[in-house]
């Protein structure tokens, strides 16, 4: 891991408490990280809060994940959003492509598929070749 004096501040949003928790086991070691439970709670959290990278958790009651970044995107420029969701089809992919989230990720979702999209994403969000280094 590259130490940073400025970490990375990533916005989990998925109403499953158990998911999130896992998430964040996985995540943590890499960057400072924030929860929401709903879309519309991430909503709120990024009009106060730095988010440097989201997650969002495709099926949530009220805003889907697709809608809460579709808000978010029209809010704020916040670059990347990662969609993560059990269903994944064709039109949520292109849905998502139209949203301009950087990935769709099919749950259940492994370690180092998260972690490598995580990495990546944010490397090209901030021109940042050592974004998350994963070797270490």
């Amino acid at each position: 891991m590259v130490a940073r004096s400025k970490p990375y501040h990533l916005l989990i949003a998925d109403d499953d408490a158990a998911f999130r928790e896992v998430l964040c086991e996985i995540l943590g070691p890499y960057v400072d990280l924030m929860e929401a439970a709903s879309g519309e709670e991430a909503i709120e959290i990024v009009e106060h809060t730095r988010v440097d990278i989201l997650l969002l958790d495709m099926h949530m009651d009220v805003l889907t994940g697709l809608e809460t970044l579709q808000i978010v995107k029209a809010k704020l420029i916040i670059e990347p959003c990662i969609l993560i969701t059990a269903d994944v089809t064709d039109e949520l992919i292109r849905d998502a492509g139209e949203a301009e989230a950087f990935s769709v990720l099919s749950k259940p979702v492994r370690k180092s598929e998260l972690v490598d999209t995580v990495s990546t994403a944010l490397a090209d969000a901030y021109s940042d070749p050592n974004a998350l280094a994963l070797n270490n």
